[in-house]
């Protein structure tokens, strides 16, 4: 997996291990602001998803990938490879339900999961609010079917927000337009399909729901559910603008991960 997934392992060797899981369309490198500050007192751990960055294109297999539990189990065998335990895993959008769903099949290496922008469901469900009409979701994914760059392009602001930053989009853009254009269609739809309403109770760690301001892909109402139903977790709102606070805010995001973190059993 170290190759693979183009793990990179960094900070105290006897720290802490927090393992950083990237979104939809992204890598390692957004976490560039965001990881080194936790290298101090923690072993920091980056990689990136089968399909992303700069992992290996030729393990990716769209049956194995057709389901977000996969790449949950790849966390875990991560994890497992390097003999880590008591992990804080940091998710951002995606990855927060991957996080869940890894915390879920082993509870035994995970002590803590912070989900930045988490969203369970993007579709409208009845009573549930997740963001989108499935005709905005079906239209999300006819255009990135239609033309890849164009839809990179267009999403991307949308998603970053921030438009007094329009490099932070640029960025945002020039990252999916990375991606193979058959892996993040694939992807798209196991993320923007997804329904992990009824995983949430199953997280069983102390969890911090960070909640940006004005995230149109993750509004408040989502991530005020997820608190609602992940058991005892806590919920901090961010100033932080957009979907992406790990880029447009991470003084604030790593401010935000410390002031919460717990301190591990058997440490002062």
């Amino acid at each position: 997996m170290i190759v693979r997934n183009r793990v990179r392992v960094s900070g105290t060797p006897s720290g802490r291990p927090i393992v950083f899981a990237h979104g939809f369309g992204c890598d390692q490198t957004m976490w560039r602001h965001v990881a080194p500050e936790f290298e101090a007192d923690h072993r920091v751990v980056l990689f990136d998803h089968v399909g992303s960055g700069g992992s290996d294109l030729s393990a990716y297999d769209p049956d194995r990938y057709g389901s977000l539990r996969a790449y949950a189990d790849d966390v875990v065998a991560l994890c497992r490879e390097l003999e880590l335990t008591d992990v804080v895993l940091v998710g951002h959008s995606v990855s927060a339900m991957i996080g869940a769903l890894a915390v879920a099949r082993a509870p035994e290496l995970f002590g803590a999961l912070v989900m930045i922008g988490p969203n369970p469901r993007y579709v409208d469900d009845g009573d549930y609010a997740g963001g989108f009409s499935r005709a905005d979701i079906v239209g999300l994914l006819d255009s990135l079917d239609a033309n890849h760059l164009g839809w990179s392009a267009s999403i991307a602001p949308v998603i970053m927000g921030n438009p007094d930053h329009p490099e932070l989009a640029e960025e945002l853009t020039n990252s999916f337009c990375r991606t193979d254009p058959d892996i993040a269609r694939q992807f798209a739809r196991v993320t923007f399909l997804s329904d992990n309403r009824a995983d949430l109770p199953a997280v069983c760690v102390p969890t911090l729901v960070l909640q940006c301001s004005e995230d149109a892909i993750a509004p408040e109402v989502v991530g005020r559910y997820v608190h609602a139903h992940v058991p005892g977790s806590t919920f901090t709102q961010l100033a932080a603008t957009g979907h992406c606070p790990h880029l447009s805010a991470p003084e604030e995001t790593v401010a935000a991960i410390r002031a919460w973190l717990p301190v591990p059993a058997g440490r002062p």
